[in-house]
C-alpha cells in the first residue's frame, strides 16, 4: 500500500492527546516520521511506543510548552528540519468578559497565538528552501462566530485565522500550504478545563465531533492545498451565514448561544 507521507517529518504540537494524538496515529499509520511535542512527556513516551507498536513508524518526542516562546526554538533545533507542521496546542476557558482574569487571558494567547505563531517562524525557513511544506493551524469555528462566554478564547482563534490568511497570501508564489481547520465541540479533555461545570458539553453532546474522524480529514489534507477544513458542515454553515447577516444570526440564535 503507497503512503502518501512517506519520508515526510510531521511535527506536531499539543501531541500528548486528544486530536494531537489522533492525528499523530493516523500520519504514522500514512507512513510519515512523527514528531510528537507538548508539556508532559509521560504521556509522549507512552504514546511513542504505541504508535511503534501498532504502525511501526519512526517516531520522536520533544518536550515543549508553546507558551515559553523562548524554549521553541531550541525544540525546532533538536527536531531538525519539519515538511509538515500542525499546531494544534490550545485551550480555552468559558467565563463571562467581566469575570475573566488577566492571567488567563494572558495564558491563553501566548498558548493559542503566541506560541503558534513562534513554532510557524521555525518551521518555515526550512520550508520554504525546499519550496514544499504545510502549516496546519487548528483554530476553531469560534474563530468564526463568537459567542457569549468566549470572548477571550474566539479572540485568540480570530487571531489565528487573520495570521494563516495573511501567511497563506504571503506564501502563494511558493509551494508551501496554509491550512485552517475550523472544528465545533470535538469529543477531548478540552473541556475539563474550558467547560469546569459541565454546562456546555451536556447541552452539545449530541452533535460533538469524533477526534478520530477530524484527524482523518486533517491527515487527508496533509501536502495538499486545501484551504480550510470546516467540521460539522451545519455549524460553519450558520457561521457563513453570520458573516453576511450577523445580527440577524445573533438575535436567532441568542437562545442556543447561552448555553454554556
Amino acid at each position: 500500500m503507497q503512503q502518501k507521507l512517506k519520508e515526510q517529518n510531521v511535527m506536531i504540537t499539543g501531541a500528548s492527546g486528544g486530536l494531537g494524538e489522533r492525528i499523530a496515529y493516523h500520519a504514522a499509520k500514512e507512513g510519515a516520521e512523527v514528531i510528537l511535542a507538548a508539556r508532559r512527556k509521560d504521556r509522549l513516551m507512552a504514546l511513542k511506543q504505541n504508535i511503534a507498536d501498532e504502525t511501526g513508524a519512526k517516531c520522536r518526542i520533544i518536550a515543549l510548552d508553546v507558551s515559553r516562546t523562548d524554549d521553541i526554538k531550541a525544540a525546532f533545533q533538536e527536531a531538525g528540519p519539519v515538511d509538515i507542521l500542525v499546531n494544534n496546542a490550545g485551550f480555552g476557558i468559558f467565563e463571562n468578559a467581566l469575570d475573566a482574569s488577566l492571567e488567563d487571558m494572558k495564558a491563553m494567547f501566548e498558548v493559542n497565538v503566541f506560541g503558534l505563531i513562534a513554532c510557524t517562524k521555525m518551521a518555515l525557513p526550512h520550508m520554504i528552501r525546499q519550496d514544499k511544506g504545510h502549516i496546519i493551524n487548528i483554530a476553531s469555528q469560534a474563530g468564526k462566530l463568537a459567542t457569549p462566554k468566549s470572548s477571550l478564547y474566539a479572540a485568540t482563534k480570530h487571531a489565528v485565522l487573520g495570521y494563516s490568511n495573511s501567511l497563506r497570501m504571503e506564501l502563494a508564489e511558493t509551494r508551501v500550504n496554509v491550512t485552517t481547520v475550523n472544528p465545533g465541540p470535538i469529543q477531548t479533555d478540552f473541556f475539563k478545563t474550558a467547560d469546569k461545570r459541565g454546562d456546555y458539553v451536556k447541552s452539545v453532546e449530541r452533535w460533538m465531533l469524533d477526534p478520530d474522524q477530524v484527524a482523518k480529514k486533517v491527515v487527508s489534507a496533509m501536502m495538499t492545498n486545501k484551504r480550510e477544513i470546516n467540521l460539522p458542515g451545519w455549524m460553519n454553515g450558520v457561521s457563513k451565514l453570520y458573516q453576511l447577516f450577523p445580527a440577524l444570526v445573533e438575535r436567532a440564535g441568542r437562545s442556543a448561544f447561552y448555553k454554556k
